[in-house]
């Protein structure tokens, strides 16, 4: 029996065909992973599967079945009578798929409502039970609670809830555990299998191959469009056929940067016993460390430790309740943000956003162009991207973007808070060489918040782990990675192996 079958499928858009031929099943209790780096189709794959191609897009098919239904002719009406109903959605960022102004219970309960016949009452008491069934701590609690309440991996966790509320037979699940930290995206992929266990057929899109190899059965590996290579996750993974699939596979792999620190030079910036606490839930305590000049101080921890607060206060915006930041000399500290689309104003082009960088900065009007082509360059792009908007830019080209407006200011510190976690893994390797190769030439110094341990590894010189809010261990990253001190540390690094 097919829970899903899909043959032959094809999505064009303007003339260009983006998708050529794909072809795949999924069975009852099955995952099939589907891999590939940014435009290879995995995504515009996953929304025709649901009825949510683009308006401008011609999608066929020889043969698209849901739970015994085919759906090559629907209409968008028979479209939303199947979602939900028979295929669900998880998607990569939960805040902004969870309705900011509904309460979580509301939220898992909306596809009851729309696909069965319980009472609002009843409604109510399922929500519960569904949260509870996909490990959320005080279901009862978290049902009456907003999603700006709660930590990633819970609105995650209630993401799920809402996908599986009607019971559908296929859930997709589009990079469901990316942004998360590695111990909450350990429980979650612990979930996701317990879920295709249960009897669902689960579509896995990912980047991860880690997260792949735990999760899924089969794999599917894309590249322009195309399947280029499929077969059990152990035969692909292991002895992949193809060369694009051991490229993908070796950049996905990262060995601890090399601990030569002769030359470093001095402190460019010192934290000191630095407190911060919110509604008197304390956020950070008695933070304190060192970041040399030249150097990367990778920060890790759950969601929630206190990663971004700490990297918050160093930027100036949030101001500490204790101790201190001190600064060499007039040091220039910029933020990277993890999310760059939502970091650009999606009216401008990017080449403008980099024009008012620069301007904040002191950049006079007739050097600005030529500074642009030259910050455009210095991360890889080319000038004519700079005349295009946030959204007509690949997610690795955005960051990139980011980046570059980071620089128009001259900085001496770059705090890059998750910077690369969206990225597949050949576009995330060439950004972090490409920031190695920045760090180099302009000396700069910089601290990265990451919850993927490989990157910290690839990257940076120190570590600070970071627990409800305390530094629990800190030190060079090969002697910490190696030797584990903390309960804690060695709990993360089992989890992200």
């Amino acid at each position: 029996m097919r829970a899903l079958d899909v043959q032959e499928l094809s999505i064009s858009i303007g003339g260009a065909l983006l998708v050529d031929g794909v072809s795949f099943t999924v069975a009852p209790g099955e995952c099939l992973a589907i891999v590939g780096e940014s435009g290879a189709g995995k995504s515009l794959t996953a929304a025709a599967l649901l009825g949510l191609a683009p308006d401008t897009a011609r999608v066929s098919a020889h043969t698209l079945t849901v739970d015994g239904v085919d759906a090559r002719r629907h209409s968008d009406r028979e479209w939303r009578a199947l979602r939900g109903n028979r295929i669900g959605l998880v998607s990569q960022d939960a805040l902004v798929s969870l309705d900011p102004l509904r309460r979580i219970g509301a939220e898992v309960a909306e596809p009851l409502a729309i696909h069965t016949d319980l009472t609002r009452s009843q409604r109510r008491d399922r929500s519960v039970e569904l949260l509870e069934s996909v490990a959320m701590p005080f279901p009862q609690v978290r049902a009456r609670e907003y999603p700006h309440q709660l930590s990633g991996g819970l609105r995650q966790r209630a993401l799920i809830a809402s996908a599986l509320a009607a019971g559908p037979a296929v859930l997709i699940a589009d990079e469901p555990t990316t942004a998360l930290d590695t111990t909450v995206q350990a429980r979650l992929l612990t979930l996701m299998r317990q879920i295709v266990d249960a009897g669902t057929a689960v579509v896995f899109i990912s980047h991860d191959f880690a997260a792949v190899r735990r999760v899924a059965d089969r794999v599917l590996v894309m590249r322009a469009g195309r399947v280029i290579e499929q077969g059990l996750v152990t035969e692909v993974l292991d002895a992949p056929r193809e060369d694009y699939t051991r490229m993908l596979i070796a950049a996905s792999r990262h060995e601890p940067r090399s601990e030569d620190r002769f030359g470093l030079g001095t402190a460019v910036l010192g934290a000191v016993e630095l407190s911060k606490s919110f509604a008197g839930r304390t956020a950070v305590a008695n933070a304190s460390f060192t970041l040399l000049e030249g150097q990367t101080l990778g920060i890790v921890g759950e969601s929630g430790s206190g990663k971004t607060t700490l990297a918050r206060m160093l930027v100036g915006v949030e101001t500490p309740d204790a101790g201190s930041i001190r600064w060499r000399g007039r040091s220039r500290v910029q933020l990277v943000h993890q999310n760059p689309l939502g970091a650009f104003d999606p009216r401008w082009s990017i080449g403008r956003s980099l024009r008012e960088a620069l301007a904040a900065g002191g950049v006079a009007r007739n050097a600005r162009k030529a500074r642009v082509a030259q910050l455009m360059a210095e991360v890889d792009l080319s000038a004519e991207l700079a005349r295009r908007r946030p959204a007509q830019l690949s997610g690795g080209q955005r960051q990139r973007a980011a980046i570059a407006r980071a620089l128009a200011a001259e900085p001496d510190v770059l705090i890059l808070d998750e910077p690369v976690s969206a990225l597949d893994p050949s576009v995330r390797e060439k950004v972090l060489q490409m920031l190695k190769r920045l760090q180099s030439e302009r000396g700069l110094s910089m601290v990265l918040i990451s919850h993927d341990l490989d990157v910290v590894a690839a990257v940076a010189d120190d570590v600070l782990v970071m627990l409800d809010g305390a530094i629990v261990e800190q030190g060079p990253v090969a002697d910490v990675f190696a030797a584990p001190q903390h309960p804690f540390t060695r709990e993360l690094l089992a989890a992200g192996r």
